[in-house]
């Protein structure tokens, strides 16, 4: 049997943060799923013709989540909190790819996000645009998770009283 590869137009994006509205679940746009390794370079005595990479540690980008701006978010009133009252509560998310099912194909668990930019999109009285507010974050790292830690992991937030996927 023939697959292809994923689209990545059908995903979804899961804070275990409360409280929540249906629209806290709603995205246009992630990016910054990125890590990196930091190399540090030694050279050898009597090696002239290459340094060592020793590999340090792993470096993870910011993500950037984009939507329409929703008045009365859950996570606007978190994002609000931490830069308005300086009170900066981390929080895990779940970000996964989905299959025309609806299901998680591949998933990230990324560990212990904060705010670290809010953003609205430019208004012209030109266009007849969305406003699109866009959310930076910062965090330690992510996992890359099986379907079923997915699946279990988005249960027990819907099951906590959040909006399951």
């Amino acid at each position: 049997m023939f697959t292809y590869p994923p689209v990545g137009f059908h995903f979804s994006v899961v804070f275990q943060l409360f409280p929540q509205t249906p629209n806290d679940f709603r995205f246009q746009e992630v990016s910054g799923l990125d890590m990196e390794m930091q190399m540090e370079t030694f050279a050898e005595g009597g090696q002239n013709r290459f340094d060592w990479q020793l590999p340090v540690k792993a470096r993870y980008t910011d993500i950037v989540l984009k939507r329409g701006m929703f008045i009365g978010s859950g996570i606007l009133m978190w994002c609000k909190n931490a830069f308005e009252n300086f009170v900066f509560e981390p929080v895990n998310i779940i970000i996964s790819l989905l299959n025309e099912n609806h299901i998680p194909i591949q998933s990230w668990y990324v560990v212990n996000a904060i705010p670290k930019k809010w953003s609205v999109s430019s208004f012209n009285a030109e266009q007849s645009s969305i406003v699109v507010e866009s959310i930076t974050l910062s965090y330690q790292y992510f996992n890359i998770i099986s379907v079923d830690s997915a699946l279990s992991m988005a249960g027990s937030v819907s099951a906590s009283g959040s909006i399951g996927i």
